[in-house]
């Protein structure tokens, strides 16, 4: 099975985007986010609103970084949303990073 690329897209609403969210609800967003990532060849797995830094939770599957990159770039110049995109990882690929093997000489020393 091939590992599609998993992100983790937290946003912040501005007044704008809480008044377009006030307008047409909650479920509306859901459906534009939807869309948007299928277009990009993803999918969305989870989206969840919230209290606290962040107004959104997204969890999507998309084909590489240079597509996440392009949501959030869009995302974030509608100047209605700010986004942070997080690379998620699976264990196995946590243990094929810790696996490799290299020499680092830390600063200082």
């Amino acid at each position: 099975m091939i590992e599609v690329p998993k992100y983790l897209v937290q946003a912040t609403y501005t007044a704008e985007g809480l008044k377009g969210v006030g307008e047409k609800g909650g479920t509306a967003r859901v459906e534009a986010v939807r869309d948007a990532i299928n277009k990009l060849g993803g999918e969305v797995e989870s989206l969840y609103f919230a209290f606290g830094d962040y107004d959104v939770y997204l969890i999507v599957d998309l084909p590489d970084n240079v597509s996440a990159a392009s949501f959030g770039l869009a995302v974030s110049g509608s100047g209605a949303v700010r986004t942070d995109t997080v690379v998620l990882m699976t264990p196995a690929e946590v243990d094929e990073a810790v696996s490799k093997e290299f020499d680092y000489r830390a600063p200082g020393s």
